[in-house]
């Protein structure tokens, strides 16, 4: 859906209506009718409308979601609004998914430089805990500007990119910032797709994947799995996948789930044994949803 507010609030500066409006830019009815329909008009449309009133096109109309945790977190996210569900989600998320990483800065470390781009911190914190930090929060940006578009291998090397560029793996050669990994490697012991395999697996995961018509989320965490077992990025695949699965969420009006630090061996285990039992993870992420539904109920967002 799209909302015209902007425009509407131009048509009333000017004391024009909307067959008016018609008639001097020449615009069909039909068309000018998709305004009360908030139906989308086209790129040059927007673009005429925007000359006529002096003014950007996203001035006039902006795309809303029948999603009500997707349009709480753009329209917080767009008026930069404090303390609200957009404001928790990027402290909470980014501590606890960089701290099962191995990031050594605490949940409040975190929320202060997310809310006062300062720092606070002791002896012995790496430089690039403080950079994926910032760049989880810009992730988390994306996602949520991203998040009605179908999931594919491009959306989760941007994701890979934005994390880990002007980090120190970014100055090796042979780690490849935003593009699938150049070298083997395992997680937790256990290993993981070689290099000239990813390709071919991850498209063949996502073609599964996006050939599902309802999706649930049974299939998201089943999509998590796969992803994880193959590992495609040198490293930060963790937060990546937790990335990918917060958007797909986002796209099919699921509760998210966030997998808390203290979850983090519950999370592991149910990753390294779903070949053989399914139902640790999903408890885990499950869990994980209850957590994001105590999020929601804090600032009185229905979910279902």
């Amino acid at each position: 859906m799209y909302s015209y507010k902007g425009l509407e609030l131009k048509l009333i500066e000017r004391n024009i209506g909307r067959s008016e409006l018609s008639e001097l830019l020449g615009i069909s009815s039909r068309t000018i009718a998709k305004i009360g329909k908030r139906e989308k008009l086209s790129r040059g449309i927007m673009e005429k409308l925007a000359v006529f009133f002096g003014c950007a096109p996203e001035e006039l109309c902006r795309e809303i979601s029948d999603n009500p945790i997707l349009q709480t977190l753009r329209e917080e996210k767009e008026a930069k609004i404090s303390g609200g569900l957009y404001h928790e989600l990027q402290v909470r998320m980014t501590y606890n998914s960089n701290h099962i990483e191995g990031s050594r800065l605490t949940e409040d470390q975190t929320r202060l430089i997310f809310e006062t781009n300062t720092l606070n911190i002791g002896d012995g914190v790496p430089v690039d805990d403080v950079f994926e930090t910032v760049h989880h929060f810009r992730a988390i940006d994306y996602v949520i500007d991203s998040a009605d578009e179908v999931l594919t291998e491009e959306i989760m090397k941007k994701l890979h990119y934005i994390l880990k560029h002007d980090t120190k793996d970014s100055t090796l050669d042979w780690f490849a910032v935003g593009e699938y990994k150049k070298r083997p490697n395992v997680v937790g012991g256990r290993e993981t797709a070689k290099p000239k395999d990813v390709p071919g697996r991850m498209k063949k995961l996502l073609e599964d994947y996006n050939a599902k018509q309802d999706v649930t989320i049974t299939d998201i965490i089943t999509f998590h799995a796969g992803f994880e077992k193959i590992h495609p990025f040198q490293d930060g695949n963790g937060r990546v996948g937790r990335l990918v699965a917060l958007k797909e969420c986002l796209r099919h009006n699921i509760v998210p789930f966030l997998i808390e630090d203290s979850k983090k061996a519950f999370y592991y285990r149910g990753l390294s044994e779903w070949d053989a039992e399914k139902g640790w993870l999903t408890d885990t992420c499950l869990d994980g949803q209850d957590t994001f539904k105590k999020l929601l109920a804090m600032f009185e967002i229905e979910s279902d």
